[in-house]
């Protein structure tokens, strides 16, 4: 059995092995990238633990625009080699754009030092605040990206734990438990169940963080509302 984490390593190990069951855990959409067939009935040897539901792009504006309001403007960092990123440019970001009559410029990195260029372009257009797309490039250079957003002054929201320590808000799935539910797929499977047999599972725990140090920092007042439907304050 092979197990993955998100969606580059599962696209390899799909092109390496059509026979041996792999079990993949936060994948953004899994039927979109073309690992399973659907979520009920994966089909093949692949199924896993999505993070498709609840981290919509609408979710993160709506909760950027309780700290920052009238935000029109809200500038997106991606990894054009994330395949999720580029998945969601070419439909869920348009679409949002045009129903919440927002402009949402795109900004780009593949490396550790396009990181530090891509927030200055960022910043350059001068966008009310910024979101910070899910990847590994992301959370390895996590202390690197709070920086930037501390160094240019804009308010980011990001999607794992990991940037609620500097960063201003994290809203996302918990990504701690969609491992430890992975290990019911692999049980499962090792007792015989096959993986096309086993319904790709959403998110059931999602988490909202806020750190009230960064947003003074930034000149910001956390309304009471989301203070109240936060999971975690960071004072």
């Amino acid at each position: 059995m092979l197990i993955a984490a998100a969606p580059r390593a599962t696209a390899a190990l799909k092109s390496a092995t059509a026979t041996v069951p792999i079990v993949f855990v936060a994948v953004f959409d899994p039927v979109g990238l073309g690992f399973v067939q659907s979520l009920p009935r994966p089909g093949g040897n692949i199924t896993g633990l999505a993070t498709s539901a609840g981290v919509a792009v609408a979710k993160q504006i709506e909760i950027l625009r309780e700290l920052v309001p009238g935000a029109s403007k809200i500038a997106i960092l991606v990894n054009p080699g994330n395949p999720m990123h580029m998945l969601m440019l070419a439909e869920e970001v348009p679409r949002t754009a045009r129903n919440l009559g927002v402009a949402l410029p795109i900004v780009e990195a593949t490396t550790a030092e396009e990181l530090d260029t891509a927030f200055a372009s960022a910043a350059a257009q001068h966008p009310d605040a910024m979101i910070v797309f899910g990847d590994a490039l992301t959370v390895v250079q996590g202390p690197r990206v709070i920086a930037l957003a501390a160094k240019h002054r804009l308010p980011a929201i990001h999607i794992s734990r990991q940037f609620a320590n500097g960063g201003l808000v994290v809203y996302g799935p918990d990504i701690a438990d969609l491992f430890r539910r992975a290990g019911g797929y692999v049980d499962k499977i090792l007792k015989g169940t096959k993986p096309s047999d086993l319904p790709v599972e959403q998110p059931t725990k999602y988490e909202l963080i806020v750190n009230v140090k960064t947003a003074k920092a930034l000149g910001l007042t956390v309304p009471p509302s989301l203070l109240v439907r936060a999971d975690e304050v960071i004072e």
